[in-house]
This record gives C-alpha cells, structure tokens and sequence, in this order.
C-alpha cells in the first residue's frame, strides 16, 4: 500500500481538469474546489498504516482488505466492515475511494470473463484484465467507474451511428487512438484512471469494446460540475467543506488507449457493476447510519430523551438502519460464485437493501430537520458567538444542558449541513441516478429472487385437492425495463474500427 504522500504526488501529472464556474484547476492538490478531497483520499491510504485502524482495514496476514478478492464469507465480512467504517467518516458523501477501484478492476475480469464465455473472445483479454486488476492491487492505484454514456448532446444526432459516446480515429501498434465525450462519472478529479464501459458505443474486431484511460494522458480532459454551494467558514459547512467528490464528464481527443488497457465485454454492466452496487450499499448505508448517529445526539442536545415523539422518529431511523444492517449480513453469509471463483455477495439482498434505502431517503432527511426543530434554521456561527453585542445573548439563548452555545451550535451546524445543504442536494439528486436510480435496483431484485416457483407451489400443498404446479419463472426472465439511451451504439455486425480509420 503506497502513502497517502505519494497518491498525492501521483496526482501532479499534468491533467488537464477545470470545475464548472471557477474554470481550469491548475493542480488538484491545491485548488480550493479540490484540495480538501484530495486529503480525504490521502487520509484513506495513510489509515492503513495507523495501527488503531489495522484490525478495520487489514487482514490477519496484513494485507489491506481494500485490495483482496474475496473468496467466500469471511472474506466479504472483512471487506464489507472495511467499507462500513471508512464510508461512515465522510456521512457516507465519499462513495468512490480506491477499495471501490479495486472492485471495478475485479468487475473488469469479470466481465471479460462472461464475456468470453459467450462470444469466444478468447484467452488474451482475461490475461490482460488479470494483469490489470494485479497492477491495481499491488500498487494501490485509484481507478473511477463509467458506463460509457454519451452526453445528452450526443443523443439528438439524426443518425444513430454518429451517437456513440467514442469513436476510433486511427489503429496503431501501440493500441487505438480515441475520440468522444463520455457522461457522468463519480471522482474523476481525483483518479488516476477512468474505465468506461462497453455503453460508449466502441466496437472493434466484433466486439463491444470498454477500455481504461489514464485522466493524465494527452487528449484527456476532465470537466467537473460545478462545487456544491457552501460557506467558506468550515464551522458552518463542516461536510460540504471536505466531501465534494464532484461528478463530471470525460472527453478525449485523439487519446491513445494501449491494447492492455482494452477489454471486449458484453454492453451488459452487471458482470462489471456486480460488486459495486454492494459498495453502493455500504455507503449509502454509512449516510442511514451517520444520520441515526446524528439524531441521536441531537435527541440528547436538545433535552428530548424522553420525548415520546422524538423516540418513534429514532425508532423508524433505527429500523432503516438494522434493515440495511441484515441485508449486509445476509449478502455476505450466501454468496454467490462468478466464473472466476470470486465470491459475490448475494445479489437479491443487496438489491433489496438498496430498494430500502431509496424509499427511506427522504424520510431519514426529514426527520433530522424535524428532531431539532427550529433552532436548525437559527444556529449561530462561530463568529456569532465571538462577536461582543451578541456573544452574550447567543449563549443565553443556546447554551445549556451541559452543553455551551458553541457545542450545542456545532452540533446544529453539522445537522444542517447533512440534510440541508448544497451537499445534501447533489447527494439527493445523484443517488436518484445512481446505479440505474430506483427502476434498475428494483429490476435487479425482480431478476435474482430465486424462490417464486417453491413459495408459490408450497402454499398449494396447503390445499386438499390436486392443483396445476405453478411456473413463474417468467417473472425473473423479463429485462429489465430500458434506461434512457444517451447513444445507440452500432450492432456488432458492423464495427466502427473497418470504417473509421485514418
């Protein structure tokens, strides 16, 4: 495992970065929209060198859980708390860290292994994928995930072959040389590689094609969304001033992608996403369980501990909480094999737990803003309370309890921070996209319950006469209903690579 000293060196590679609304970002680890992320991430690879972390983030033999594959239970218990605990310390905002590179790059494998299963890519891309993830593992390197959408931009081309996200421009010994613009994706500031999935439309030798990218590379450009809105005084954005990971968009010109780096694959993304979406779980799990955390102690600040409204708002926080806690479990103790012999969490209870989640979002929100009332809208600052007119009067009116004005005010501050600010609203926005959003979690569920047939014919038995025996399997084998297509990418039949070279 590197250094978060060296992560952050890794970060001056002349990438050519600019955030919406503030412009070119010179470097990385200095700009203001960047800088405090950037130590996040530095803070993550220096934690496994902090022996008060070691039994959370290593295994027994010492190596980091970030960047094991799991085989079977134990080893999804030990990944899975090590996602649960880093996960918690940013609210569950820092969703994309280098143990979920680590996931793609297996995911990649996977992937291509699926692949050359059904379409007899043959032997060499797995070989490269292996590497891949190898290098990944050893190194500590920090890879960010997109499905390879165009821009909305892209879609509205009148001919459906001009709507891939990615085109090749020429063929070299070295590998192809890529032109396109690539849709949202999470961290891209901060990674050192993006992998792009097979939705960006690229074919080559019959294949759909995804590849990985370095964002230093020449032609690369990342552009970022503009910065969640906060106050620059950190005691009154106490989140949204360190957790900003900002999505952003792809765009390459004439960028060489070297053959090790490009992995044919299905344009299906679950052999890819399969381990992902369990990271989602955990993270959006740590924000359920952050916002418990801080409801609880405001429960305590604002004197509401035997409130009997107040402990049935705690009581449907902590049923959200012990249902993603289960399906935790329950993912990790029946896993499921891949074709490569990784286990993979049980896909049905990830898939409920985050359904869960996403009927629970607003909700747990809501709470947090009723819980302490309206002194959330009111709380000082802490150059309020230093200010000689009103410092008196403040504590007067905040302090108390056991608590002083500033305690009770940071507390506050921290609240509205989580559920009211800027942060918050991406956070609400993003995750009503993420993964698909609500439709492709519930399809996902629909797809892997295994038990419609024996439920449904068990119940017959109950029954004292002969009855017709029950198939469902139908349910499960519809697709999953259609997300909205940013590209048409061209039938395999017809590879961009025979038509497009210079």
């Amino acid at each position: 495992m590197r250094t978060g000293a060296e992560y952050r060196d890794a970060l001056r590679d002349g990438r050519v970065v600019y955030v919406m609304g503030e412009g070119r970002v010179d470097d990385v680890t200095t700009h203001p929209a960047t800088a405090a992320v950037v130590e996040e991430y530095v803070a993550w690879y220096d934690r496994h060198r902090d022996p008060a972390w070691a039994e959370t983030l290593l295994r027994p033999d010492g190596v980091p859980w970030a960047f094991t594959t799991p085989q079977g239970t134990s080893d999804l218990l030990g990944l899975g708390k090590s996602f649960a605990k880093t996960c918690f310390l940013s609210a569950g905002n820092i969703t994309h860290d280098p143990a979920y590179g680590h996931l793609i790059a297996m995911g990649i494998k996977n992937a291509v292994a699926t692949h050359a299963k059904s379409q007899g890519a043959g032997d060499e891309p797995l070989a490269r994928a292996e590497a891949y993830r190898a290098m990944i593992a050893e190194t500590g390197r920090f890879i960010t995930f997109s499905s390879g959408g165009a821009p909305i931009g892209f879609r509205m081309r009148p001919d459906p072959a001009d709507r891939a996200a990615i085109k090749i421009v020429r063929e070299t010994d070295r590998g192809l040389v890529l032109s396109g613009r690539v849709g949202m994706h999470t961290s891209p500031a901060y990674a050192e590689d993006v992998y792009v999935g097979a939705l960006c439309g690229l074919q080559y030798g019959g294949h759909p094609q995804s590849f990985v990218v370095e964002v230093g590379a020449k032609g690369v450009t990342t552009l970022c969304r503009k910065s969640a809105v906060r106050d620059p005084n950190p005691f009154l954005s106490p989140l949204s001033s360190r957790f900003d990971e900002l999505d952003g968009q792809l765009w390459l010109d004439e960028v060489l992608i070297p053959w090790e780096r490009l992995f044919p694959v299905d344009l299906n993304l679950e052999p890819v996403a399969r381990w992902l979406m369990w990271h989602h779980l955990y993270g959006w799990g740590a924000r359920v369980e952050f916002s418990l955390g801080l409801a609880l102690a405001l429960t305590d600040a604002m004197g509401l501990r035997n409130n009997d409204a107040t402990t049935e708002y705690l009581i449907d926080l902590l049923t959200s909480v012990q249902t993603i806690r289960a399906c935790q479990l329950a993912a990790a103790h029946q896993p499921e094999p891949t074709l490569l012999g990784y286990a993979a969490p049980n896909h049905a209870h990830v898939m409920a737990g985050g359904v869960t989640l996403f009927k629970t979002r607003q909700q747990v929100s809501e709470l947090l803003r009723i819980i302490p009332g309206s002194s959330l809208v009111v709380a000082p600052s802490d150059s309020d309370l230093a200010t000689p007119g009103l410092a008196a009067g403040l504590e007067e009116a905040f302090a108390g309890g056991g608590y002083t004005a500033a305690q009770r005010a940071a507390l506050l501050q921290l609240a509205w921070d989580h559920v009211s600010s800027g942060l918050d609203g991406r956070e609400s926005s993003f995750e009503l996209h993420a993964s698909g959003g609500m439709p492709s979690w519930r399809g996902r569920l629909r797809m892997s319950f295994a038990d419609y047939n024996p439920l449904a014919n068990a119940v017959l038995k109950q029954l004292d006469c002969d009855m017709p025996a029950i198939d469902l399997s139908s349910i499960a084998a519809r697709p999953m209903a259609h997300r909205r297509v940013n590209n048409v990418p061209p039938p395999p039949s017809a590879p961009l690579g025979a038509g497009d070279k210079k």
